[in-house]
């Protein structure tokens, strides 16, 4: 009796382990058809943007997918009042571009007439106001850069160096002479100070200089000096120093003002 008992319960465990596993199997089935059913539109939604969006959707916002390939996007929020240009971000209405903003802090060069004689150095500041001669210079003093004015209280023009006006090459050079013991325009040079301005007449029109450097030379030194350094449109006023005025020259340098 108990071994039959005991068969019974073997057969019936057996049978109830084999429904259990097609049971698990249809229930397997039913689950994944279950899923595949509920959630395998979106799923598959989401990869078609997925796969699709590297061309064009990838990387954007409503996409929320970001492409490893794709350079990353920096944004600078737009200043308090400002609104972000349509061109790029961070640049915001009101503001200019470093580069731009450098540029147009220069000054535009100004508008000269054609280069021409200096006729007439008129320096109100300074009580100078002196007609200008011409003075061709032979090639020993051109050479030497040492020359020696007439003994007159008027200006010389160098003429084998620039040309002041559009189209200069080099620099203009205008000398003369300080006299001591006697008022004479180019006394006054000695106290001429930087940011001055003044007027040159020429034979095309006028020009307004800025100084840009007042120096005292040893006159034995002046021959060697940077003034004589090649600079279109640059201006130099040359005379005896007046506190020594036998051993020192002041030297004036301008360009032409903005």
């Amino acid at each position: 009796m108990f071994k039959e008992r005991s068969r019974h319960v073997v057969r019936k465990e057996r049978r109830r382990r084999s429904w259990n596993r097609g049971d698990l199997a249809i229930l397997l089935c039913g689950v994944l058809a279950f899923l595949s059913l509920t959630f395998g539109a979106p799923l598959f939604h989401h990869m078609q943007v997925a796969s699709s969006g590297r061309s064009a959707a990838i990387g954007s916002p409503s996409a929320g997918i970001v492409s490893r390939d794709a350079a990353p996007t920096v944004t600078t929020a737009p200043a308090a009042g400002g609104t972000e240009a349509a061109d790029g971000p961070g640049v915001t209405e009101g503001q200019v571009p470093a580069a731009l903003a450098n540029s147009a802090l220069k000054p535009p060069p100004p508008a000269l007439p054609a280069a021409a004689e200096p006729l007439r150095i008129r320096y109100a500041s300074a009580g100078f106001d002196v007609p200008v001669h011409a003075l061709d210079v032979d090639a020993a003093a051109e050479a030497s850069q040492t020359v020696e004015p007439p003994a007159t209280k008027d200006g010389y023009w160098l003429t084998p160096f620039g040309t002041p006006g559009q189209g200069s090459a080099n620099t203009t050079y205008v000398i003369g002479h300080s006299w001591e013991g006697a008022d004479a325009p180019f006394n006054h040079l000695s106290s001429a100070a930087v940011g001055d301005r003044f007027e040159v007449d020429t034979a095309t029109g006028t020009i307004t200089y800025m100084v840009d450097n007042v120096t005292t030379y040893v006159k034995s030194s002046l021959k060697d000096s940077p003034i004589w350094s090649i600079v279109p449109n640059r201006l130099v006023l040359i005379s005896c120093f007046t506190e020594d005025p036998w051993g020192k020259n002041v030297v004036v340098t301008a360009s032409p003002a903005p």
